[in-house]
C-alpha cells in the first residue's frame, strides 16, 4: 500500500513538474507575440487620435506616469509625449471617469498644450447598453465630438452636455454617462495644458523587457 502511493505521488509529481514546464515553455514563445501584438495595436491607436503632421517622434518611448487626482483619480495612468524636432508639442494621457453611470470609465486623451483636445477613446466601460454604451466608438461616433474642440479654462460653459447648457449632446434617457465622460476629457485637457512644463520630472514607465 505505501509503496503505491509513493509511486502514485511520484506520477503526480511528474506530471504536475511537466505540466508547469510546459505552460513555461508556451508562455515564453507567445510571449514577445503578444508584446509586438499590443504594440501595434496601441500604435494604432495613437495614429487615430494625433494628427501625423504635429510629431515626429515615437511617443510610447517618451511615457510618464501620473499619479493626480485630476485624471479621475490617485492610481497611476500613463502619460506619452508627442515632439516635434525634439519639442514636445501634445500629450496622450489615460483617465477616468469616476462617476459613470455604472461605474468608472477608462479614457484616453490626446491635447496639445494649448487646451485642444485632438482626439478621445474609449478603453473599458460597463455602461448601460443601447444608452450609455454610445461612447464606444464601434457603437457611435460621439466620442469623435471632441477632436478640436478647445477648453478655455476651468469655467468655460461649452464643456458640459445641453441639458447643463454646454455644446455637447447627451443620450437619449442616458445623460449621466456623457455627463461623465466630457468633465472627465475637460480635465484631461486642462492638465495637459496647465502641467506640461513639469511632465518630464514624472517616473518613467517601466518598459517592459
Amino acid at each position: 500500500m505505501l509503496n503505491t502511493m509513493k509511486k502514485h505521488g511520484l506520477t503526480l509529481a511528474l506530471y504536475a513538474a511537466l505540466s508547469t514546464a510546459l505552460t513555461s515553455g508556451v508562455y515564453l514563445l507567445t510571449k514577445n507575440i503578444i508584446d509586438e501584438q499590443a504594440a501595434q495595436q496601441q500604435k494604432a491607436l495613437f495614429d487615430d487620435l494625433l494628427p501625423p503632421s504635429i510629431y515626429d517622434n515615437t511617443p510610447q518611448s517618451e511615457c510618464y506616469i501620473v499619479t493626480n487626482e485630476v485624471l479621475g483619480n490617485t492610481t497611476p495612468h500613463r502619460l506619452y509625449l508627442a515632439s516635434k524636432d525634439g519639442i514636445p508639442v501634445a500629450a496622450i494621457a489615460e483617465a477616468t471617469a469616476p462617476d459613470g453611470y455604472s461605474g468608472a470609465i477608462r479614457l484616453i486623451v490626446a491635447a496639445d498644450f494649448n487646451g485642444t483636445v485632438l482626439g478621445v477613446r474609449t478603453l473599458e466601460h460597463h455602461e448601460t447598453p443601447g444608452l450609455g454604451d454610445k461612447i464606444e466608438l464601434r457603437i457611435s461616433d460621439w466620442i469623435t465630438r471632441f477632436s478640436g474642440q478647445v477648453v478655455n479654462g476651468e469655467q468655460d460653459p461649452r464643456w458640459a452636455v445641453r441639458k447643463d447648457g454646454g455644446e455637447f449632446d447627451q443620450f437619449t434617457g442616458a445623460t449621466i454617462t456623457p455627463r461623465a465622460v466630457v468633465k472627465a476629457v475637460k480635465q484631461t485637457a486642462l492638465y495637459i495644458q496647465q502641467h506640461h512644463v513639469q511632465f518630464n520630472a514624472l517616473p518613467h514607465c517601466e518598459m517592459k523587457k
